[in-house]
């Protein structure tokens, strides 16, 4: 390989690193005293690629550490982060088994995972993925969608029924093809297969895709009422973020420059601060 080549790939190593890294995990925060009453001891994270950080550095796959769940870099103020300021006991007990493409069928088994790490608070964001389909008629039925999250919360209340769960409801994906359609890089990007239901013909205006698009968008309502109502009948336990995330007016601004869809590190820090009130620990 020449010299010029090597050089080339030493130096985007390097920048993926530092966007990965971006100087290593959060440094130690002060030892405090005893935990704050109700705060846990272990948690994890459950969903897809959005709470995975996926695109949230410098390529297209699963960041972890900027997960504005379980994230543990410098640059987003997670739910972990905010979590050990109040128990330093927590450290290193921050479980992240959110996998990019998982639908709603996976819950069960990333639910089973959480059980077994002893997990004390669970956060729960899914649902995009089965939208996001080839096409709008493959998208997951609204009962089947809602039977699979109930699966997954049985296996939570059965293994760990005094864990305190958040259920977070969808991103309004439809409100970032408005914002997205007139920008050509966004267009460009989506044409590889990004949420094709959706995003497929971003510029067309012809009835038949007009029409693709909303049911997108009505499927979305109906599972977050699913979401919603499945955390209802969990239990005490369980907390919906009341539509937090839904309402989030993602921007461009607020995804990663190579996919124009999944959050970037600023989109991750807007979804920890829009579903924290909601986990009830203020």
């Amino acid at each position: 390989m020449p010299r010029r080549w090597v050089a080339a790939v030493a130096c985007l190593a390097a920048l993926v690193a530092l966007a990965c890294e971006d100087g290593g995990s959060a440094q130690p925060r002060p030892p405090g005293g005893s935990p704050a009453p109700g705060t846990p001891a272990a948690m994890a994270a459950l969903g897809d690629s959005i709470t995975a950080g996926f695109g949230s550095c410098l390529m297209l796959s699963s960041c972890e550490r900027n997960s504005w769940s379980t994230g543990d870099g410098l640059r987003v103020d997670s739910h972990y982060q905010r979590l050990l300021d109040r128990n330093p006991k927590l450290r290193g007990k921050a479980y992240n088994h959110a996998k990019p493409g998982a639908r709603a069928a996976a819950l069960a088994g990333q639910a089973e995972a959480a059980v077994r790490d002893r997990a004390d608070y669970v956060t729960v964001l899914i649902g995009a993925n089965d939208v996001c389909r080839d096409d709008v008629d493959a998208m997951t039925p609204v009962a089947t969608f809602r039977s699979e999250v109930d699966r997954g919360l049985r296996v939570l209340r059965k293994g760990r029924p005094k864990a305190r769960v958040l259920v977070v409801s969808i991103p309004d994906l439809y409100r970032l093809w408005e914002v997205g359609h007139t920008d050509s890089r966004a267009v460009r990007a989506w044409r590889h297969g990004i949420c094709p239901a959706l995003l497929a013909d971003a510029t067309s205006t012809a009835p038949a895709d007009v029409a693709r698009r909303a049911r997108v968008r009505d499927r979305i309502d109906d599972y977050n009422a699913q979401l919603k109502a499945a955390c209802r009948a969990h239990g005490s336990r369980c907390r919906y973020d009341g539509g937090a995330v839904h309402r989030v007016r993602f921007t461009l601004d607020l995804v990663n420059a190579l996919d124009w869809f999944h959050p970037n590190v600023a989109g991750q820090g807007r979804l920890a601060d829009a579903t924290w009130r909601a986990a009830g620990f203020d």
